[in-house]
């Protein structure tokens, strides 16, 4: 038989086994002969409970318990086992019968965290799928909100004191607008890239949308060096580690606050610092730290807290996923995640990560530099009336000729009765009955350059890799300001 079969005595010496027996606990028939059933139990809970079940019953039937085998590793087993007693009713023997299903338990647990992890994966879906609705509606309101601020700023005079409440108004929709994009960047489907990335400027980014979500009484402090090397890295993963780090840390904080802090610096780590790390070599690192001054972490919990569905948090506030897949993606990145906590003192993570080289001189945008304008004929379509008038007005303030229209198929209509009379065309993508893809492609038949711009929020059906290939010479990001949409135009027309 391949199942463990034994016999042993009242006592629970055993007197009688077959060779699967043996094989099962690695032991000889000469140990096995000298050892009680009770040595070979892994807990002392589970020989007390078995006993009084079969004692009780006189047999047990698929009895899952835990066994411990000569070399200490402990295995799961089902037990089918009876007793025989003499007339009186004392016990003679026990005959059994045990199946290892180590193997068979440890491939259920793997089907349940697969399980686990496709129902994460369709909820971030989900909530990716309702992230682009939310954002296309929230960003026609936004740019009706920052066009026509913008539209007010211009026609007020400089020494107005209503200036600087609308600078304040664009600078809030500045920061929604922002704060949008972020969300979408976390829940949009995308392939994956490692490419030559300045970390610090995700970081940044990162930091401002955290200032929004987490609370007051948490500080954040951040400290990134200006010299901040390159590193090899898709920007979306590293986003996804920082904002993990950074929402565990205020996890940490949520009851007494304190402060997260969050800093970027060249490192070289000599021999004898890289030893202490596991599969690092010596060399040039960014090291990005995330500290709290939280609750702390045991040393029992620190060792796991990068296992896969290990959490300390309660039922329903965390899935124990986040750190081991910080891990997972630092090690895909070639790098090493470290941490460092005392209980009462707050936790310490640092990343390092290759560098590619020290440093990139990043072109800054000269605010300051005068919007460029124009006198081309643009037909602007959009179904929403307030983007159509504010969009009109802003061009019009650009110097552009501009025709409005709420529905494609109008607008395809029009340009095809005079397909010479406009330079332009600017279009929603998300419209009723003829997207925007749609109606450049139709534009295009007619004339095949006419320059084209598509304006969008959240499409999963265009990308500016798919607009290149259509020929379609811009996407902008809604909501526009208007030195975006100017900018825009004049790319396109020139």
């Amino acid at each position: 038989s391949t199942d463990a079969i034994y016999i042993t005595a009242q006592d629970g010496k055993f007197v009688d086994f077959n060779k699967s027996m043996l094989d099962l606990l690695g032991y000889a028939g000469e140990e096995m002969m000298g050892l009680k059933a009770q040595d070979t139990y892994a807990h002392p809970r589970d020989r007390n409970r078995f006993q009084k079940e079969i004692e009780k019953k006189g047999f047990v039937r698929d009895y899952e318990l835990n066994l411990c085998k000569k070399d200490g590793v402990e295995i799961d087993c089902l037990i089918t086992a009876t007793v025989r007693r003499a007339d009186d009713g004392s016990i003679l023997w026990y005959y059994g019968i045990i199946r290892d299903i180590t193997e068979k338990k440890r491939a259920q647990k793997e089907k349940m965290q697969i399980e686990i992890q496709l129902r994460q994966a369709q909820k971030m879906e989900a909530i990716g799928t309702l992230a682009g609705g939310i954002a296309h509606d929230f960003n026609n309101i936004l740019a009706a909100v920052i066009g026509y601020a913008g539209l007010a700023k211009m026609r007020v005079p400089e020494d107005s004191k209503v200036l600087t409440d609308l600078d304040q108004i664009l600078k809030s929709g500045n920061r929604a607008k922002t704060l949008i994009q972020q969300i979408l960047a976390f829940s949009r489907k995308q392939e994956l890239e490692q490419r030559p990335l300045q970390l610090k400027y995700i970081v940044k980014e990162t930091l401002n949308l955290l200032r929004a979500t987490l609370p007051t009484d948490i500080e954040i402090k951040d400290d990134i060096a200006k010299d901040a090397g390159i590193v090899n890295a898709d920007p979306t993963q590293m986003q996804q580690v920082i904002m993990n780090l950074c929402t565990n840390a205020g996890h940490a904080m949520q009851e007494e606050g304190g402060v997260l802090a969050v800093g970027l610096a060249n490192v070289e780590l000599d021999d004898i610092a890289a030893a202490q790390y596991l599969d690092m070599s010596p060399g040039r690192y960014l090291r990005l730290t995330v500290s709290d001054t939280g609750y702390g972490m045991t040393p029992d919990v620190n060792d796991r807290i990068f296992e896969p569905y290990f959490t300390t948090k309660e039922k329903g506030v965390g899935t124990g996923l986040g750190l081991s897949v910080v891990k997972g993606i630092v090690d895909s990145h070639g790098g090493t995640i470290t941490v460092y906590s005392e209980p009462g003192k707050g936790s310490t993570f640092h990343v390092y990560l290759p560098l590619i080289q020290e440093e990139v001189i990043m072109p800054e945008m000269d605010e300051q530099a005068p919007v460029p304008t124009g006198n081309e004929r643009i037909i602007f379509v959009d179904d929403e009336k307030a983007l159509v008038d504010s969009g009109k007005q802003t061009l019009e303030q650009l110097g552009y000729k501009v025709t409005t229209m709420t529905s494609s198929i109008e607008a395809l209509e029009l340009f095809r009765n005079n397909p010479d009379k406009f330079d332009l065309v600017i279009t929603d993508m998300t419209m009723p009955r003829m997207t925007g893809d749609k109606l450049a492609g139709e534009l295009m038949k007619i004339r095949t350059d006419i320059p084209v711009i598509i304006c969008t929020g959240f499409s999963k059906r265009i990308s500016e890799e798919k607009a290149r290939e259509m020929g379609i010479k811009g996407l902008a990001m809604k909501p526009l300001v208007m030195r975006d949409l100017a900018e825009a135009v004049r790319k396109a027309l020139d």
